[in-house]
């Protein structure tokens, strides 16, 4: 080839990704993503009524692509499974699932569990009012579209300080010292279901508050005690069918807030957890319950827990539903500050830290997915 037409094409590629180059730049300058996010939130229709207008691309705003892959890269590992049968018959059983729920939240921050004593009719009926709530017309729920988090029971997309949006779309419930605070606003579809769903899970959350005590060396009734984990809200998640899944997430990675979580998820999948520096696939398994450790308890057990980093990616197949009930400190002590358990072994590797103060951090952190937890060490 000639050396000058190798030199010209050489500098027309140049001047050509420089163009483009410049163009991206400007579309990046000239999109006001807050206005789109605006718009969106305007319509009160959510994710799903972006997803029912047929589109073929997802707004800008949806844009926070997976890092490497959609595929799990962990594919021979598995988030622990501890069944619960035989808690209560026999003293050698418990010390068995104590230890197994010991080892999970130590080394995953995650583990299913089956045969927790809710059952199946309790959970598909939830999983059922929560698509049912989600899949009415726009018009049925506008009432209760709102961004505003002081509202007992709403309806939104997205929470405001976040800078892109998750596709999908949440029914959030708060309840305050295992009390729901206004089930009346509940909609039909879903209101029996959630109340049901509530006495049952505030059971399991004791035997779970005793468990972990006991997994910490300590006295099984530590937790209780402390009021940790009386409060919080039951989030429902709807992820509709994506026409870009590659592009954008169900949910952002991050870690929860609060000292745990209960999580029921459908049979559609999606969910991952990071661990040993992978993504690991938390497949669904008919009548199990999820529970994960949030950042304060990882903070009161001086990092003896572990709250990990996990995602929901989008999909084109079909929708999907969740339900996470998140725990926080009852009424009584959630302006006192906390620390780490006195009682367990080692250094406090934490300031004390009002939750508010958390909150407000956490949120601040969410923009740039980095985690909370660094910014409260000793």
């Amino acid at each position: 080839m000639n050396h000058n037409n190798t030199c010209t094409q050489t500098l027309y590629s140049t001047a050509r990704m420089e163009a483009i180059s410049a163009s991206v730049e400007q579309s990046i300058r000239q999109y006001d993503g807050e206005k789109e996010m605006k718009e969106i939130d305007e319509t009160r229709a959510g994710v799903k009524g972006l997803a029912d207008s047929g589109m073929l691309k997802i707004p800008k705003v949806f844009i926070n692509q997976p890092e490497k892959s959609c595929k799990a890269d962990g594919v021979n590992l598995q988030v622990p499974v501890i069944d619960f049968a035989g808690l209560e018959s026999s003293g050698v059983r418990r010390m068995e699932i104590v230890e197994e729920i010991r080892k999970a939240s130590e080394n995953w921050g995650f583990f299913q569990m089956i045969n927790h004593g809710i059952s199946f009719s309790v959970l598909d009926g939830m999983l059922k009012g929560v698509r049912r709530f989600h899949e009415q017309p726009s018009e049925a729920k506008l009432e209760l579209y709102s961004l505003a988090s002081t509202r007992s029971v709403r309806f939104y997309n997205n929470e405001s300080f976040l800078k892109s949006k998750d596709w999908r779309d949440t029914l959030s419930v708060q309840f305050l010292d295992d009390t729901l605070v206004d089930p009346d606003m509940l909609s039909p579809t879903c209101r029996f279901e959630v109340e049901e769903y509530m006495k049952w899970v505030i059971k399991l959350k004791e035997t779970l508050a005793e468990l972990l005590s006991e997994a910490l060396g300590l006295n099984k009734n530590y937790l209780s005690d402390k009021e940790y984990m009386t409060s919080g809200s039951l989030l429902c998640h709807y992820y509709p069918a994506c026409p870009q899944p590659e592009m954008t997430h169900g949910i952002i990675p991050h870690s929860d807030l609060p000292f745990l979580t209960i999580l029921l998820q459908d049979n559609v999948g999606g969910l991952q957890v990071h661990h040993q520096n992978q993504w690991v696939d938390l497949k669904p398994l008919q009548g199990s319950l999820i529970a994960n450790i949030g950042d304060l308890m990882q903070l009161i057990t001086n990092d003896k827990f572990n709250s990990v980093k996990h995602r929901v990616l989008a999909t084109s197949v079909k929708s999907r539903v969740s339900v996470a009930c998140f725990f926080r400190q009852s009424t009584r002590i959630i302006s006192r500050p906390i620390g780490p358990i006195e009682e367990l072994q080692g250094p406090p590797l934490y300031k004390k830290v009002i939750f508010a103060d958390y909150v407000a951090r956490y949120k601040s952190d969410r923009k740039d997915c980095t985690g909370t937890l660094a910014h409260f060490k000793q």
